[in-house]
């Protein structure tokens, strides 16, 4: 039987990255959130900062990254007038993505953030898929608060940040990022607090008799 997993997506600034972490120091597991976008950027050769900013973000919105890679790399790129292929390099990108997530996921007893891993892993024997949400308010809160994020724009970058991560789940697996049939758990971090949350996480790994 395959090892067990935790997949944790989340609504932007609601906390899960943290939750991941506090389920996956108690279950003592292995946390890969941003050692994953580390090794993507490691294996696709672009700048990590590049690949975060742009890993869960759908076709047209890779215009930099492209760039980036055309001059490492532009034997990889069909051109047209000298300019990459972004639908090429963006499905790059999300090859390598998919690779890393299925290596750590054969590894097992791995929890991981984002990068559509829920939807990558979604017919995956012993794996628990966790969603964390929260109110927009409160989200917005935490973007100024913990992600410094300007008060001006809190607003309009947590619409911005779930929209592109919505449509990276959709453009790719055809699936709602959104649909709560889609997990295991469905955690209000506003409601439970980020302890409170990944203390579920662990019961439920626990009561699947995985630790």
């Amino acid at each position: 039987m395959a090892a067990p997993l935790v997949t944790v997506t989340r609504q932007y600034a609601s906390g899960g990255s943290d939750i991941a972490a506090l389920a996956a120091s108690q279950l003592s597991w292995t946390l890969i959130d941003n050692e994953f976008v580390e090794e993507v950027s490691r294996r696709a050769g672009v700048p990590a900062e590049e690949v975060a900013q742009r890993a869960e973000r759908a076709p047209g919105l890779l215009e930099r990254l492209a760039r980036t890679l055309a001059v490492a790399s532009p034997e990889m790129f069909i051109t047209t007038a000298g300019v990459p292929r972004v639908e090429e390099d963006e499905s790059r990108i999300v090859k390598i993505t998919e690779r890393v997530i299925r290596e750590a996921a054969a590894e097992g007893r791995v929890v991981l953030v984002g990068h559509g891993a829920q939807a990558v892993l979604a017919q995956r024997d012993n794996a628990l898929h966790v969603f964390v949400v929260a109110s927009k308010p409160w989200r917005v809160k935490q973007a100024i608060e913990r992600l410094h994020v300007d008060p001006a724009r809190a607003d309009k970058v947590v619409d911005e940040t779930d929209h592109e991560r919505d449509r990276y789940v959709k453009t790719y697996y055809g699936r709602s990022r959104n649909d709560p049939a889609n997990y295991d758990l469905v955690l209000n971090a506003e409601t439970l607090g980020f302890d409170g949350a990944a203390n579920l996480i662990v019961a439920e790994a626990k009561r699947r008799r995985w630790v």
